[in-house]
C-alpha cells in the first residue's frame, strides 16, 4: 500500500520538477490505508518538506507505534536535485529518532549529525557513534556508496546505541554509469524483511544482498543517464 507525498518529473538524467502534495491529502491517504489494510512494516522515502514530515510523523505516533518503521532520509537525488525543502531537517531528525532502521548515505548522515561529510572510515565510525548516541533507538545503516576512499569495495556500517554492530563489505561493481534508486530499493527491501519477522540486523543484510544482485543484473541499455536496478534479480520459486 502506498501513500504518495510528492510527484516528480524525472528520468535517468535529471529531476526536472517536483510537486509536493497537500498535507491534508496525505493525511487522507494514511487514514484510508490504515482503515483497510494495516501494514506490517512502513518505509518512508521522499517527504519533500517540513509540513509533510510532521503530518506523517504525527500519524505514525498515533497509529503505528507497534509497527517497525524504516526511514530513508531522502535529501538530495543522485542527479544533485534537492528533494527536501530547506528547513525540513529538524523534522526529519524527529522522524529518524523514532524509526526502527534509518538508512542514510554518508552525505545524509553528515547533515543529520550536523557534521562534515566523512573522508575516511575512521570518520565514518565517529559519525555513526555520534548519530547513534544522539538518537539511540534506531538501527543506523550508513551506506558507503559515496565513500571516495574506497575504489574497489563498498562498506556499509550498522550502528545502534553508540556502538558499531556490523560491518558489511561488498565488491564495488564496475558500472558504466552510477546507479539510481539503490537507496529506495534498499529501504524497501529492509521493510519487506521486517514485515516477514526478520530482526533489523538480518533484514539489513538480506536487503544489502538483494540490492547487490539488483545492480549485478541491471539492464545497461535502459536510459541515457544513471544505471537502473533490476527489481527482480533473484529467480522466482517454482512449485
Amino acid at each position: 500500500m502506498s501513500v504518495i507525498t510528492a510527484l516528480t518529473a524525472q528520468n535517468t538524467l535529471e529531476v526536472r520538477d517536483i510537486l509536493a502534495l497537500d498535507a491534508s491529502f496525505v493525511q487522507s491517504q494514511l487514514v484510508s490505508v490504515f482503515s483497510d489494510i494495516r501494514p506490517q512494516a512502513i518505509k518512508t522515502g521522499m517527504l519533500a518538506n517540513e509540513t509533510l514530515i510532521r503530518t506523517v510523523l504525527d500519524f505514525l505516533i498515533q497509529q503505528a507505534t507497534d509497527i517497525p518503521w524504516v526511514v530513508d532520509p531522502v535529501l538530495v537525488a543522485t542527479s544533485g536535485a534537492r528533494l527536501l525543502a530547506a528547513g525540513g531537517e529538524s523534522q526529519l531528525r524527529l522522524l529518524c529518532a523514532r524509526a526502527t532502521v534509518v538508512t542514510p548515505n554518508l552525505p545524509e548522515a553528515a547533515v543529520l549529525a550536523d557534521s562534515p561529510e566523512p573522508v575516511s572510515e575512521k570518520e565514518v565510525y565517529t559519525l555513526g557513534i555520534s548519530l547513534s548516541t544522539r538518537y539511540p533507538h534506531p538501527f543506523w545503516l550508513l551506506k558507503g556508496g559515496h565513500a571516495s576512499w574506497e575504489r574497489h569495495t563498498v562498506t556499509n556500517w550498522l550502528f545502534q546505541g553508540g556502538k558499531l554492530l556490523q560491518r558489511w563489505v561488498y565488491p564495488r561493481l564496475s558500472l558504466p554509469r552510477p546507479p539510481h534508486g539503490t537507496g529506495c530499493t534498499l529501504a524497501s527491501a529492509i521493510a519487506a524483511r521486517l514485515a516477514h519477522g526478520d530482526s533489523p540486523i538480518m533484514a539489513s543484510l538480506t536487503a544489502l544482498d538483494f540490492v547487490h544482485q539488483a545492480l549485478l543484473k541491471s539492464d545497461l541499455s535502459l536510459g541515457k543517464g544513471a544505471t537502473v536496478l533490476n527489481p527482480c534479480p533473484l529467480p522466482c520459486a517454482t512449485s
